[in-house]
C-alpha cells in the first residue's frame, strides 16, 4: 500500500519543493500538500479505506481543516460517526471545541501530515478532556521529526500510512 499511496500522492502534486515554514515552526525544502490531493475522490477513498481497516474505534475525529475530509471519509468507509476538533473555542452559537460525540468512546484521531506532533497532541488532549479514549492517531504522511515520540509520551500510538522518506522514494 505504501508504494501505491506514495504514487497517488505524487501524481496529485502532494510534494512541493522550495522554502517553506511548516506549522511546527520548522523550515523545510519539502512541503507535503495532502489537502489538494484529498480533493480527488479516488485518493480520498483509497486513504479512507486503508485507515478504516487499520484499528478498532467507535468514532473518528479530525482537526479542522486538514483532518475533516479524512475523518468524514473514514466515517463513511467504516460506518462510524465522526467528530471535528476545532483549533479554537468559538465565542458564538453553542461554542465548544468539539463537534460530535466522543465522551466515553474509543476515538481514532486522523491527521494529514505530522511533523513534531504539536497540533495533533493538542487535539488528543482536547478529545481526552471531553472524555474520549484516544490511543491511536493515524496520519497520512509522517515527516518523522518527533511526532511519534511526542505522542508516545502521552500513551498514544502513531501510525503513518507513509513516511516522508517513502514518499520521496528515499526509503
Amino acid at each position: 500500500m505504501v508504494k501505491i499511496l506514495a504514487s497517488l500522492l505524487a501524481v496529485h502534486g502532494a510534494v512541493r519543493r522550495g522554502d517553506f515554514l511548516l506549522a511546527s515552526g520548522i523550515r523545510s525544502n519539502v512541503y507535503v500538500d495532502i489537502k489538494s490531493a484529498l480533493t480527488d475522490p479516488g485518493v480520498l477513498s483509497a486513504i479512507a479505506l486503508e485507515i478504516a481497516g487499520r484499528c478498532s474505534f467507535e468514532t473518528v475525529a479530525g482537526v479542522a481543516v486538514g483532518g475533516i475530509p479524512i475523518a468524514v471519509a473514514v466515517s463513511l468507509a467504516a460506518g462510524k460517526p465522526y467528530a471535528i476538533v476545532r483549533r479554537e473555542e468559538k465565542g458564538h452559537g453553542t461554542g465548544g471545541r468539539i463537534i460530535g460525540e466522543v465522551a466515553g468512546l474509543p476515538t481514532l484521531l486522523v491527521e494529514d501530515v505530522t511533523t513534531a506532533g504539536g497540533s495533533v497532541l493538542s487535539a488528543v488532549r482536547i478529545l481526552r478532556e471531553a472524555g474520549a479514549k484516544v490511543e491511536t492517531v493515524i496520519t497520512i504522511v509522517d515527516r518523522e521529526e518527533g511526532a511519534a515520540g511526542s505522542l508516545a509520551a502521552e500513551g498514544v500510538n502513531l501510525i503513518a500510512l507513509v513516511t516522508l522518506k517513502e514518499l520521496l522514494g528515499e526509503d
